[in-house]
This record gives structure tokens, C-alpha cells and sequence, in this order.
């Protein structure tokens, strides 16, 4: 959920000066971001809009997946084709679902092969999360190319104390079992984190139902994350990081009637590694960090010939891979001014083939997109200034050198001030972004799509206002912030008769604006509400129209209660908007769908210090909607489970 920042804690900028220590502090004081500026600094010092969704938060709602907790973001727009396991899209600020940035610990989640460089987020679910970190805005200044709308970063535990083992399991609705392990533990020199589940279920058909559809679309997902790190000195330090997974889901890609596809699956395997030092100099002024990531992706889509889908005979794979290295480093100059310089280097590859089968041989085709790379090399420098304890200040610059477009230069500026006697805070901010065309843009070249090498950068420019207000000794807090995204040359396909293939072009205009409003109150110790409400107002500046799937209306309401001393209850509540999509029949033209609004309820007990059962109803009054037009939605579903903690 939201969190709405305190107030009260700017003061001990006036610490004495010493970079571990101020991060010591202010981590014990309050919940620090590190997305925003790529430096520790407490929330209540970000101008940027931040979401920061903790591993508590995250325990009480007990989600399946991490899109779960993700739809309850301000801003963010979670669309999913079906059920669990199914392909899954975010969008930003009404940005394209191609323009957000995904990263863990520092790796980067998008896929080099995938058309977009999107991230399916049907493949993440929530083992080993401490924190996720939602930046709504441009953010190439510090990130590059794919963070034109924003960035959301996952962050891993880091374990500490004695050895605790905990061991789970919950089963449910639609023939649904989940296992979790995890271990960790560490001390002055060590510590680790491990975790592993799998999960399987039965599911519900991806297309819709309602249209006569019956066949289940199952799914599984066996995921792996682990946190090593090492602390020799007092001034130095060594992380590793990785995350793996292995999915299998059934697929129906034809929404609507005669959807039902009972061979067509898709699996997806992707490997993330990370080894990163960081090294403080000159009594702690100068903090060095280089990493070496790894992104590493698997996918095939085999679809076989059945009744209703005589002549569908195909197999399809996709291989990409991401290799980057960053150096960092953070100059404290002064209390009042951080410098901030790095480099990065980055090399993507990606291949992929398309065989068809048929029963006349002389139909069948074999597309293959040969392997290729691409490399970008980009510099950034970013000066944060703090004066009179109450006003902060920002300003980023970067140039990226894309080895097939050149240099392309992106910045940005935020700003904010507290009014001390009110508890108020105002804060702005503006920059640019782009997003490089990806692999399959510039040089695919299939049956039925062809690249083009002589594509530009898509571009945005974005800016917010906004104010918080703390009451009542910061029991409760309101804020409100006003955004605009201006989109342009964005990519898109057009049919070329000449050619009988669609091909990509830079066709496109897009704006989006909107209000972000944020609340929430602590009558008592125990009980929270929390609520937040986005407009969104978006515009294919093309067309005219609405820009598809994106709602002008999206609430929240979250209520979170610990009794007992040992239990809780979490009950989530969220409204879509109507917006629109696609027709079934005629893809020139679109159709509305419907508001909704879903309840979900979890519940939870502990039994002793070492053993927890907890349960939880979804879709609690069984409401009939769509995500996507012509692709089913689980209605009322409920689950159980325990875990137990050695």
C-alpha cells in the first residue's frame, strides 16, 4: 500500500556527518527508497512519486503473485489474459505496458526477446520480497532506456540473526496447491537468504466462459531467489544475487467463441544473477558500487493440431539474454549535497524461430530471427542538495550511446519543501525519458511481421506537483499530486500491402494526465485504512481516442487489523473503471467494458511463536468481469494453508 511519508524526521539531517551512519540511522527511523535517486534516502525526502509496498504488507494480504499487491498501486494498471499464470501487462501513467522498467536488486526483468522488452509479470511471485519500490515517471536519467513511464523494483531479504527455517503450504480453489521453503540467518560477517516454491492449479479457461469456452487453462511455476552476502570490513561488502523460475501455462490465445485451445502451451525459464561490491573511502565520503548482472531468458510456445483447431501445427521459440556492468559512486561533499556519478555498459541479445506445420508440406514455413546484439554505454551524474533541513533538490543528467542510433541525452529535476509549522510538504518534478527500439523492432523479419533498422527512440516528457499533509501526530496523512506524461514517436505496426506483412514505424503520438489522491489513518495502534484514487485521462493524439485498457477511474480501499495479539484481518478493496479495448470481431474498432469492483478478504493466526494458519477469499462476492475483452476471470475462490517456523 501506499505510504504516506513522516514528517517529523527531517531534522536529523543535522547528525553528525558520516555516510554508513546516516544510512544506519535513518533505516532504524524510517523505511528508506533507493529507486528514486539510487541512493538510501528516507521516504519522506523523495520527491518523486514512490510507492513502497513492504513484506508485511505483503504477508498480511497473502497474494498469490505479485501483480496482486501491485493493483492496489496508485497510477499502476494491472491487466491480465485470463487466469493465474496468464500473460500479464502494467501500465504507468497511462503509458504503453512497454514503457515500464522492471528490476530485482539492481537485475533487469525485462526480456531482450520479447517484441516490446516487456516483463510478464504472471511469472513473479512474492518469495524472499522485503520491499517494492513503484517510481511513477520518466526515469532514463538514472535507468536508461525502458524506464519511460517508470520503474518498479523488487527487493530482496537480507537475512540476519539465527538460522530460521519456515516451511508452508496452502491449497484451494480451481485445484490449487502452493509449497514454500525458506532459510535465513546471518551474523557480523555473513548473512543469507534462501527461498524456493512451486505451484500448481488447475485454473479456469483463459477464454471467457461466457462465450461456451470450458476447457482449464492449468499452470505451474517452480521459482528459486537467494540473497549471499559478505561483510570482511568495516568499509567493504559483497552481495550476490539470484533469482530463477520455471513456468509451464496452458494457453488459449483466441479470445472469444471456439477459443478453447487444448494444446497450446507456453513455457518460460529465465535466470537473474547479480555479484556487486561496494566499497566506502576517506572516512566513509566516498561510496563505490560495481556490479555485473545477468539476464538470462528461455521461452517456447508449442501449439499442436486438435478438433476444433484443425490446422494448427506450430512451435516457437525465444532466447534473449542481458549482460551489464555498473559503477557507481556517491560523493557525500557536504551534509547538505550528495554527487552521484556512474557508468554503465550493457550488451543485449536475442534470437528467435517460428516453424508451422500443415498437412501439405508445401505450406509449411520456417522463420528464424538470427541471433542479434546490440550495445549501449551510458553516463549519468546526479547532484542532490539539501538546504535550511527543508528544501531538497535534485538534478540528474545522462547521455546514452546506443550503438545503432547514437548519443541521446535525458535529464531530470525534483524538487520539495516543508513548511515546519504546518507539517506540510509540496514537491515537483520534470524530465524526459526514451526507449530504444528493441531487437525485434529493428530486424525481425518473418512470415508475417518485418523490422525496421531505420527506427528512432520513442520519447516522453513528464512533470508532477504535488503535497502531503501529516495530522494528528502523523496518525493520519493525505496527499494529492497532479501528473502529465507527452509521449511521441512511439512504435507501431501498420500493414504494408506491398510487402503482405505488417511492419513497424514510428507512428504514434500519446499524452496522458491525471490525479493521484493517497490517504490514510490510525485510529488505534492495531487498525489501519488506507485508500488512494486515480484519474486518468489518456489520448492516442493519432486517433483522437482513448488510449486501450486503461481506466479513467481506479480506487482502493485497504483496512488491515491486528487482534488478539496474534491475529489479522486484511480486507482489500478495489474498483476499475471502464476503458476500452479491442472488438472480437473487427480489431479497426473497440468495445467498453465494464466497471468492477472486487473484494478480497485474508485472514490470519498464530498459534504459537512457530506455527501460523492463515486463509483467504478472493473475488469475495463473486463478481462477473474482464480484464481483457473475450479472456476469462476467476470468480469467488477461497484458500487455506499453514506454515511453520524452526
Amino acid at each position: 500500500m501506499v505510504k504516506i511519508p513522516s514528517l517529523a524526521l527531517i531534522g536529523m539531517l543535522m547528525l553528525p556527518f558520516s555516510a554508513s551512519a546516516i544510512t544506519s540511522e535513518l533505516t532504524s527511523l524510517e523505511p528508506v527508497v533507493v529507486t528514486a535517486t539510487k541512493l538510501e534516502t528516507p521516504v519522506s525526502e523523495i520527491a518523486s512519486s514512490v510507492t513502497v509496498i513492504t513484506a508485511e504488507e505483503i504477508e498480511n494480504r497473502q497474494p498469490t503473485s505479485a501483480l496482486d499487491v501491485l493493483r492496489t498501486v496508485p497510477g499502476l494498471d494491472v491487466v491480465r489474459q485470463g487466469g493465474l499464470g496468464q500473460q500479464t501487462s502494467v501500465f504507468l501513467r497511462g503509458g504503453n505496458s512497454t514503457h515500464t522498467l522492471v528490476l530485482v536488486d539492481g537485475i533487469e526483468m525485462n526480456d531482450p526477446a520479447n517484441p516490446g522488452r516487456s516483463f510478464d509479470f504472471a511469472t513473479l511471485g512474492t518469495d524472499n520480497i522485503e520491499r517494492i519500490e513503484i517510481v511513477r515517471g520518466p526515469g532514463s536519467t538514472l535507468y536508461g532506456s525502458d524506464a519511460i513511464g517508470g520503474v518498479i523494483n523488487i527487493i530482496t531479504r537480507k537475512g540476519s540473526g539465527k538460522p530460521t527455517i519456515t516451511l508452508s503450504a496452502e491449497g484451494g480453489s480451481f485445484e490449487t496447491h502452493q509449497e514454500k521453503f525458506s532459510l535465513r540467518g546471518g551474523n557480523d560477517l555473513w548473512n543469507y537468504s534462501l527461498a524456493a516454491s512451486f505451484i500448481e492449479s488447475n485454473g479456469i479457461s483463459a477464454a471467457d466462459e461466457r462465450y461456451g469456452n470450458s476447457e482449464r487453462d492449468g499452470y505451474d511455476r517452480t521459482s528459486v531467489s537467494s540473497r549471499i552476502g559478505i561483510t570482511p570490513t568495516t568499509n567493504f561488502d559483497l552481495d550476490f544475487f539470484l533469482r530463477y523460475f520455471d513456468s509451464e501455462a496452458d494457453l488459449d490465445t483466441f479470445a472469444g467463441p471456439f477459443g478453447d485451445d487444448p494444446n497450446n502451451t507456453f513455457d518460460s525459464e529465465a535466470l537473474f544473477l547479480r555479484l556487486q561490491g561496494r566499497l566506502f573511502l576517506l572516512d566513509d565520503l566516498w561510496e563505490q558500487k560495481l556490479g555485473f548482472a545477468l539476464s538470462d531468458y528461455d521461452r517456447e510456445n508449442r501449439d499442436e493440431t486438435d478438433a476444433l483447431h484443425p490446422f494448427d501445427s506450430s512451435l516457437t521459440t525465444y532466447d534473449g539474454r542481458l549482460y551489464k556492468v555498473d559503477w557507481q559512486h556517491n560523493l557525500y561533499l557536504h551534509p547538505t549535497n550528495t554527487l552521484t556519478v556512474g557508468i554503465e555498459y550493457e550488451k543485449e541479445e536475442a534470437e528467435n524461430t517460428s516453424q508451422y506445420f500443415y498437412e501439405n508440406p508445401l505450406w509449411n514455413t520456417n522463420d528464424k530471427f538470427d541471433k542479434k546484439s546490440v550495445e549501449t554505454t551510458g553516463y549519468y551524474v546526479q547532484d542532490q542538495v539539501k538546504l535550511w533541513q527543508d528544501f531538497i533538490t535534485t538534478v540528474g543528467l545522462r547521455v546514452d550511446d546506443h550503438e545503432e542510433f547514437g548519443a541521446r541525452l535525458t535529464y531530470r529535476i525534483t524538487s520539495s519543501y516543508l513548511f515546519r509549522q504546518t507539517g506540510t510538504r509540496i514537491k515537483g518534478t520534470y524530465g524526459t525519458a526514451f526507449k530504444a527500439p528493441t531487437l525485434a523492432q529493428l530486424y525481425e523479419n518473418s512470415t508475417y511481421v518485418l523490422g525496421n533498422p531505420d527506427l528512432t527512440p520513442e520519447k516522453s516528457r513528464g512533470w508532477d506537483i504535488g503535497i502531503e499533509q501529516g495530522f494528528w501526530d502523523n496518525r493520519a496523512s493525505f496527499g494529492v499530486t497532479y501528473f502529465e506524461n507527452h509521449f511521441e514517436d512511439l512504435i507501431n505496426t501498420f500493414y504494408n500491402p506491398l510487402s503482405f506483412k505488417s511492419e513497424y514505424e514510428n507512428i504514434d503520438e500519446a499524452q496522458s494526465k491525471g490525479i493521484e489522491i493517497v490517504a490514510s489513518v490510525r485510529p488505534v495502534d492495531d487498525l489501519t485504512f488506507s485508500a488512494s484514487y486515480t484519474y486518468t485521462d489518456t489520448e492516442n493524439r493519432t486517433t483522437g481516442e482513448r488510449l486501450l485498457r486503461r481506466p479513467l477511474h481506479k480506487y482502493n480501499l485497504n483496512v488491515n487489523y491486528r487482534f488478539l495479539d496474534r491475529a489479522n484481518a486484511n480486507l482489500d478493496i478495489f474498483y476499475f473503471g471502464e476503458r476500452e479495448d479491442l472488438d472480437l470481431y473487427d480489431w479497426t474498432e473497440t468495445k467498453t467494458l465494464g466497471a468492477y469492483t472486487v473484494v478480497n478478504l485474508a485472514l490470519s493466526y498464530e498459534i504459537s511463536e512457530h506455527f501460523r494458519i492463515h486463509g483467504r477469499v478472493e473475488n469475495l462476492f463473486d463478481e462477473k468481469y474482464e480484464e481483457v475483452n473475450g479472456f476469462g476471470t476467476p470468480g469467488i475462490a477461497g484458500y487455506a494453508g499453514a506454515s511453520l517456523t524452526f
